[in-house]
């Protein structure tokens, strides 16, 4: 995967958005990869997204 991805490059969980929801839904473990970290680029600031032992997400600046 390429350091910035398009979300339309990335490939989709398999799950089906309840009716009210709007937006794509993404499986995390594929976002991160093997490393358990992924940058992601908004408006100019990178975040971090990360994956603990314990299968919780933290997102920091």
């Amino acid at each position: 995967m390429n350091a910035i991805a398009r979300p339309m490059d990335l490939r989709r969980a398999n799950a089906s958005p309840a009716p009210e929801d709007t937006g794509p839904i993404y499986d995390a473990r594929m976002l991160v990869g093997n490393n358990a970290t992924a940058r992601i680029l908004l408006d100019g600031k990178v975040y971090t997204l990360r994956i603990t032992k314990a299968g919780k997400l933290i997102l920091t600046k």
